[in-house]
């Protein structure tokens, strides 16, 4: 996209893996957690990536970023994560500008998601915008599209019911125990990790079951009491994991662990044991399905939860589409005032050395020479002319190129465009 004046690469490429071709496990190898990220993003500069963002969530892993070619965004992914390229070619889309734009938006919007409205990426492309703008990777042209998929978002959400509903990974996790226990009130559950997932499934539990044998263990304890406070839920130690376990009937797993965390070994109990694994990657080791009184679950299956919300959603696309074509298209309109930028920049210094000249003959032939009104007059006389060549430019009926040309030539101009 070098025309446009917005990077020294040539193309902007959105590359990654989702749940629709990638299952958790592949997933999983692909994950990257906030350590990696930042090597990820360490890596990128001493690479000479300019800019760039990195999003990794339950259901998809993806790069946004300039480059000379897509394998260069590739090879980070691959360097940073346990996963290969030859894994990442089976299961990948690779998306080029304004694909990559549109990408994006419907990324952003829910519509891509594994349950269909399911905002929760919108944060992520936040946090992912303000990590790469502390370590110098966020340049204007990505912070702009990450803030109009942000607006997009935003009028979904109020202008539609793309996300009407209680319907997400973790109300879906509720919604299953619901359909398969019984007496749910009184079952004994112990939510195992308490990260943004863990939170709203415990948000749901509470909610929705009346249930009052919650238990709630977090590697890290306070993070575990601050949530516990406020449903007045128990707290134990990680410590008592074990324990725990063999007194639960229902287990929510939703740590953000690169390896299992649980496995058979550490199920001690013979009674019925409901697993839910809300994790990516999978942080239930599947030979806990070797027990004969353990079931397991994972979110892949979750999420293919429909019900008549889901349904209903469904026929609000096209109205989320139109809204995202509306935003989009104004990005778009700033994008291609980002191709005559430099010239607009090159006709003005001309007009300033004009000025200067004539000021400096009027300086030497007037003996009252009004300094201050004459800059004035003239500062003011060449803003008026780029502003009305800049609103010929973004309104003219034949080529921008065409008329780019001509202004060049016209004015004898000599570019120093500034890629920004």
């Amino acid at each position: 996209m070098q025309q446009y004046n917005i990077s020294k690469s040539n193309n902007f490429y959105a590359i990654g893996l989702s749940y629709k071709k990638a299952d958790a496990d592949i997933r999983g190898r692909f994950s990257l957690d906030e350590d990696s990220k930042k090597a990820l993003l360490t890596q990128a500069i001493t690479e000479n990536i300019e800019s760039l963002i990195v999003t990794s969530t339950c259901n998809r892993t993806e790069i946004y970023g300039f480059a000379q070619h897509p394998y260069q965004l590739i090879k980070l992914l691959c360097d940073n994560t346990n996963g290969t390229v030859e894994e990442f070619q089976e299961v990948a889309y690779i998306y080029k500008n304004k694909d990559a734009i549109t990408h994006m938006f419907r990324v952003g919007s829910g519509l891509d998601s594994q349950i269909l409205g399911d905002f929760e990426i919108i944060s992520q492309l936040k946090n992912s915008a303000k990590l790469s703008r502390k370590n110098g990777l966020l340049n204007p042209f990505i912070e702009r599209l990450v803030n109009s998929v942000i607006q997009a978002s935003k009028r979904i959400k109020t202008e539609t019911e793309l996300s009407s509903g209680a319907t997400s990974v973790s109300f879906a996790s509720v919604q299953y125990i619901f359909n398969t226990v019984e007496d749910i009130k009184n079952k004994n559950i112990l939510l195992f990790g308490t990260g943004k997932i863990g939170r709203n499934t415990c948000e749901n539990l509470v909610k929705h079951t009346k249930n009052e044998h919650i238990t709630l263990i977090n590697r890290t304890k306070d993070k575990a009491e601050q949530i516990a406070g406020k449903f007045n839920l128990i707290v134990k130690d990680y410590a008592n994991l074990q324990e725990e376990i063999s007194k639960s009937d229902i287990l929510i797993v939703a740590t953000g662990a690169h390896r299992p965390t649980i496995d058979k070994h550490i199920i001690q109990t013979k009674k019925p044991l409901l697993i839910l694994d809300l994790s990516i990657p999978k942080n239930v080791d599947e030979n806990v399905e070797n027990l004969p009184n353990v079931k397991l679950v994972h979110l892949d299956h979750l999420s293919q939860i429909t019900d008549g919300t889901l349904e209903k959603r469904k026929t609000h696309i096209p109205f989320a589409e139109a809204i995202i074509k509306e935003v989009n298209t104004e990005f778009n309109d700033w994008l291609e005032t980002r191709k005559f930028a430099p010239t607009i920049k090159a006709l003005k210094h001309k007009l300033l050395d004009f000025a200067a000249s004539e000021l400096d003959t009027q300086r030497k032939k007037l003996s009252d020479f009004n300094e201050v009104q004459a800059e004035l007059i003239s500062n003011n006389l060449i803003q008026k002319i780029t502003n009305h060549f800049a609103y010929h430019l973004k309104n003219d009926n034949m080529s921008t190129d065409d008329s780019l040309e001509f202004i060049k030539k016209v004015f004898q101009l000599e570019e120093t465009p500034t890629n920004v």
